[in-house]
């Protein structure tokens, strides 16, 4: 039973009561219930006919936690109601209107604290009496929206051991990516072999040609796989906040990293790293991709079988907390690796930190090789 009901079944006793024991004085309180039980509902009712509101949405991309506005558009029917609330999703309490409701607009803002995509439903008008004894519920207008909402991107932070503890580039905040990086225009050669017609002049070895050799052109190796290489791991993380850290950290080295030299990013499920070189729209799109990871059971690993052994150096980002990486990816870095996971180690030293993980230097498989032989002379 209603509230509204409620009140004309008390009115109807009280009149009885009246009746039965002619005692006036209750007629006035049962015929008051009566006429207030049936006034509220008819009101609201004649208030939500030609009632509405409807919002009004831009974005379409939004960054974690980042602020954006949005407008609502109330409108009354003919019989203004008594009071009222806009139901909004994006809003956790309802948007209180008061009486003598007028058609207007009210701008307001929200954010959302975690990625992924978000189906926003229209919001709802409420028109209620005072009492709240008969409520009327006017669905907006419009269809559902979307929006995509993005991983925000954090500063990567050097301990005050390795660079006075202050926000960092890519250029500093881990040596590996600076010496590789620079090192990118001397590893490029690979060799000579006979000259191919239609070949660049730029390629032909004249040193070779001027000590009376055949004519040979250099041989250059693939560019791609001389850069970063940043592995995503979303499988088996303990807490969804530490799946959050873990894409968080991705994308700001992927992000960092494209900005100074360009870098390759492998997600999981995919069989081949995407390039990323700085220009919007790789790194949009890897946004995107990075935007809808998930942790569920049975998220498929990324496949480092498709990138082939690299020559720079391998970011690996994990979701758990892992002490070493992956037989996988250790035989695909031959350069420099770092191991990145939620939170902190016991008793490593990170690298840096960012996004709430942190990252430790494994060194380069030619190095751990090296130690291995020492060791075992030794």
């Amino acid at each position: 039973m209603t509230r509204a009901g409620a009140i004309v079944a008390a009115g109807v006793g009280l009149t009885v009561v009246a009746r039965l024991f002619d005692a006036l004085p209750l007629y006035v309180p049962g015929v008051a219930f009566l006429l207030i039980g049936v006034a509220a509902p008819a009101w609201t009712g004649l208030a939500a006919r030609g009632a509405n509101v409807q919002r009004r949405l831009n974005v379409r991309r939004i960054t974690e936690d980042e602020p954006f506005e949005f407008e609502l558009r109330v409108r009354r029917g003919r019989t203004p109601p008594l009071a009222g609330a806009v139901l909004e999703p994006l809003v956790a309490e309802p948007i209180l209107l008061g009486p003598g409701l007028r058609t207007g607009t009210r701008r307001m803002s929200a954010s959302f604290p975690r990625r992924g995509v978000r189906r926003l439903e229209p919001p709802a008008l409420l028109i209620r009496d005072p009492f709240d004894l008969s409520r009327r519920v006017c669905p907006g207008t419009g269809p559902a929206q979307e929006v995509l909402v993005l991983p925000r991107m954090e500063p990567i932070l050097v301990p005050a051991t390795r660079g006075a503890g202050v926000t960092a580039d890519v250029a500093s905040f881990h040596p590996i990516a600076k010496r590789e990086l620079a090192a990118l225009a001397e590893i490029e050669i690979d060799g000579l072999r006979p000259y191919r017609e239609g070949a660049s002049a730029s390629r032909i070895h004249w040193a070779a040609l001027a000590r009376g050799g055949d004519l040979l052109e250099r041989r250059l190796r693939a560019e791609t796989d001389a850069r970063p290489l940043v592995v995503l791991d979303a499988r088996g993380a303990e807490r969804a906040e530490d799946l959050d850290a873990a894409v968080r950290a991705a994308a700001s080295i992927a992000f960092e990293l494209s900005l100074h030299g360009g870098c390759a990013l492998l997600l999981p499920g995919e069989r081949r790293a995407s390039p990323l070189d700085g220009g919007h729209g790789a790194w949009a799109a890897a946004h995107a991709r990075l935007a809808m990871i998930e942790g569920a059971p049975g998220t498929p690993p990324p496949f480092l079988s498709g990138v082939g052994v690299r020559r720079g150096p391998t970011f690996y980002v994990a979701a758990r907390r892992l002490q070493r990486l992956p037989a996988a990816a250790d035989g695909v870095a031959r350069a420099a690796r770092v191991l990145v996971v939620p939170g902190k180690l016991a008793g490593r030293a990170a690298s840096f930190e960012v996004a709430g993980c942190s990252g430790y230097e494994l060194g380069t498989r030619l190095g751990a090789r090296r130690r291995a032989r020492t060791v075992a002379r030794v």
